[in-house]
């Protein structure tokens, strides 16, 4: 089977590793396009190619399927514009190709949001933490004025980000010299957040939300259209260098069931969670393997192994999870290229 990955990122090498090793050599062949002409990803995959960087929304989606036509491929597996070429899986499967969306293209543009996200979900599907959205100073001060009234303290992030991208817990008694003296990360003065706003009278949706102080779980899963397949939790040490400890909460096997239903999750996704004053909380559903699939792999379950054997219509048998492993990740240096064109003496 030829299984097509675009430009997605880096860690895409952790699903690569464990697709070979899920099947007898020879079996499937990965092929990887990027951007850049020394993308990591490319060392994992069999085949490799550049992609057009200037490329987007329909012009994209058409680049996408004549690559399956002169490629022959059987599988496609979409990072970029993942959540366009939901809503268009019949230009691939005329050309007799498969494409493994995590959800349809409703609840990608939803699950993208993070206002309307949390705006839609039940609490009797997962447990959120107290928010108010605002995209303005005036809205932003009432949100601060009947959240503080609950909360100890309260944090900011954009309701469009990844990776954490925009995170800040307001600090109300620090000003930013002092925080960038003594080196606090992910925190911002309420007040100089607040007079940056006089410049900017209305924004993009920010969430002003309760902080959660108690530590965090990412769940790698593989689901077959609302149905969990399997699930790994990794719980995360709140101290440097202490790993994370694969882990069998409950509470967040519930949530995690639930979620996968409710929005017929499928393929490879994650789920994160956060401890604070009164419980679990959910955080995000990321459509896409996390930056530690890796890692979750290494408590027993081949997720990637799963997924395409449910893609393929085979049975599996289910992993044992190995509860209390203690995990991390090294980094490796690698050659990526040689870009010396020439030697002069």
């Amino acid at each position: 089977m030829r299984i097509w990955f675009n430009l997605t990122f880096s860690t895409i090498q952790s699903v690569f590793r464990n697709l070979r090793q899920s099947v007898p050599a020879g079996e499937i062949t990965l092929i990887c396009t990027h951007t850049h002409p020394h993308a990591s990803a490319f060392l994992a995959a069999d085949e490799s190619y550049l992609e057009p960087a200037d490329l987007v929304e329909q012009e994209y989606l058409e680049w996408c399927v004549d690559f399956c036509r002169q490629h022959n491929i059987q599988l496609f597996w979409p990072g970029k514009e993942a959540v366009l070429i939901s809503k268009h899986h019949e230009f691939f499967q005329s050309i007799g190709v498969q494409v493994l969306s995590v959800a349809d293209f409703d609840t990608l543009a939803l699950l993208h949001n993070k206002a309307d996200f949390y705006a839609d979900l039940s609490a009797s599907v997962a447990q959120t933490m107290d928010f108010i959205a605002v995209s303005d100073s005036e809205a932003f001060d009432s949100a601060v004025s009947q959240l503080s009234v609950k909360h100890q303290k309260l944090c900011v992030k954009p309701a469009v980000s990844v990776f954490g991208l925009g995170f800040r817990v307001l600090d109300t008694e620090r000003d930013s010299i002092t925080q960038i003296l003594k080196g606090v990360e992910y925190q911002v003065p309420h007040q100089e957040l607040r007079q940056g706003m006089t410049n900017t009278p209305e924004f993009a949706t920010l969430l002003v939300m309760e902080h959660l102080g108690g530590p965090e779980w990412s769940v790698d899963c593989a689901g077959r259209h609302g149905e969990l397949l399997c699930a790994v939790q990794r719980k995360k040490s709140q101290l440097p260098g202490g790993g994370q400890m694969i882990d069998n909460n409950a509470d967040i096997d519930g949530m995690v069931t639930r979620l996968t239903a409710r929005y017929r999750l499928n393929g490879l996704f994650n789920i994160q969670f956060k401890e604070g004053a009164h419980g679990v909380r959910l955080l995000e559903v990321n459509p896409r393997p996390s930056g530690g699939f890796g890692m979750a792999c290494l408590a027993g379950a081949n997720l990637a192994q799963i997924a395409l054997r449910s893609i393929r219509g085979k049975g599996f048998q289910t992993p044992a999870i190995r509860y209390g492993l203690r995990v991390n990740e090294i980094n490796t240096p690698v050659i990526i290229g040689n870009d010396l064109l020439s030697v002069t003496n």
